[in-house]
Parts: C-alpha cells; structure tokens; sequence
C-alpha cells in the first residue's frame, strides 16, 4: 500500500512538472505569435510608406531599395529566423527612411504620410511591448529547463532553452544629440 502511494505521488509530481513545462513552452510560443502579428502588420505598412515618399524623394534610391528588398518576400514564406533578421535591419533602415522625409517639408505636412507614420509608430510600441512579453516567458520557460527538479524531467523530454530577443549592437549605443541637431 505504501509503495503504491508513494508510486503515485511520484506520478503525480512527473505530471505536475511536465504540465508546467508545456504550459511554459506553449507561453514562449504564444508570445512570439504576438510579435509575428505585429511584424506582419509593419511588413503589410511598408509598401504604403515607400510610395508616400517615393514621390517627394526620386534620388533617394538607396534607401527605397533597401526598404523594397527587405519586402521582396512574401512574409508567410519567411522562416522565424529571417523574421528576426527583418526586424533587426529594418530598424537601421527606418531612421534612415525618417530622415529622408525630413528633407522634404511637403512630405511631413502630407496627411498620407502622417498617418502611416503614426501607424508604424503604434506599431512599434506594441512591437516593443511583445518582445518585452515574449522575453519574459522565455524567460520564465529557461528556468524550468534549468532548474531542479524540471531540469532533469525537460532533458529526458526534449525541451531546451530558448532564446531571449536582443537589440543589435548599433542601437545600444548612445545616440549623438548634438550632431541630431545640427544635421
């Protein structure tokens, strides 16, 4: 009798454990299909911004190219790692968009592009709360794999540790106020 209540309430806690993980691992997984919502609606917005501006700005070839060549594909065919690697250089790439439409006074004053402007905006604050989100649940998801007693249950199951998204390199430095202003 002892052995099978102890047999149980070994059961009992596996389950427990196991449950927690899926639940954990289903958490980093929702996280993320936030943020691929979110990418998905800034994805759909840039072809609308690019022709805003395109009209104002005709030499600034470049950077359109660059903005069209990140857009090329079509968001559903791109696996979560060039999802990634999108958000990572279009970063770079909207300022740099920004900065062309400061050259041109009727650009900023056009209602078009103020909205759509706006709309990315939204949309980069939500973007910023669902990484925020999804790095906390990866977060919480890792200590479970790592942690005694889960550790030893996730390393027979499968699971491994995830990844938390960080910001590249160019934007933790320090932003140049003074040469902001005088450009």
């Amino acid at each position: 009798m002892v052995i099978a209540i102890v047999v149980a309430v070994i059961v009992l806690i596996v389950v427990t454990m196991y449950n927690s993980l899926i639940r954990k691992r289903n958490q980093v997984d929702n996280a993320f299909a936030s943020i691929d919502v979110m990418l998905k609606q800034r994805f759909d917005l840039i072809p609308n911004l690019v022709a805003s501006v395109r009209q104002y700005a005709k030499h600034e070839a470049d950077t359109f190219s660059a903005i069209t060549e990140m857009r090329n594909k079509s968001y559903t065919s791109l696996t979560e790692n060039e999802k990634a690697d999108f958000d990572k250089n279009f970063s770079g790439i909207r300022s740099k968009f920004f900065a062309v439409a400061e050259n041109y006074p009727e650009l900023k004053a056009s209602e078009n592009f103020l909205q759509l402007q706006r709309a990315l905006n939204e949309t980069e604050e939500q973007l910023a709360a669902a990484r925020r989100t999804f790095n906390a649940c990866v977060t919480d998801y890792n200590n479970a794999v790592q942690s005694f007693p889960t550790n030893v249950l996730a390393g027979m199951m499968g699971f491994t540790c995830k990844t938390v998204l960080a910001i590249p390199e160019a934007e933790r430095a320090t932003p140049d106020v003074k040469n902001l202003f005088n450009s």
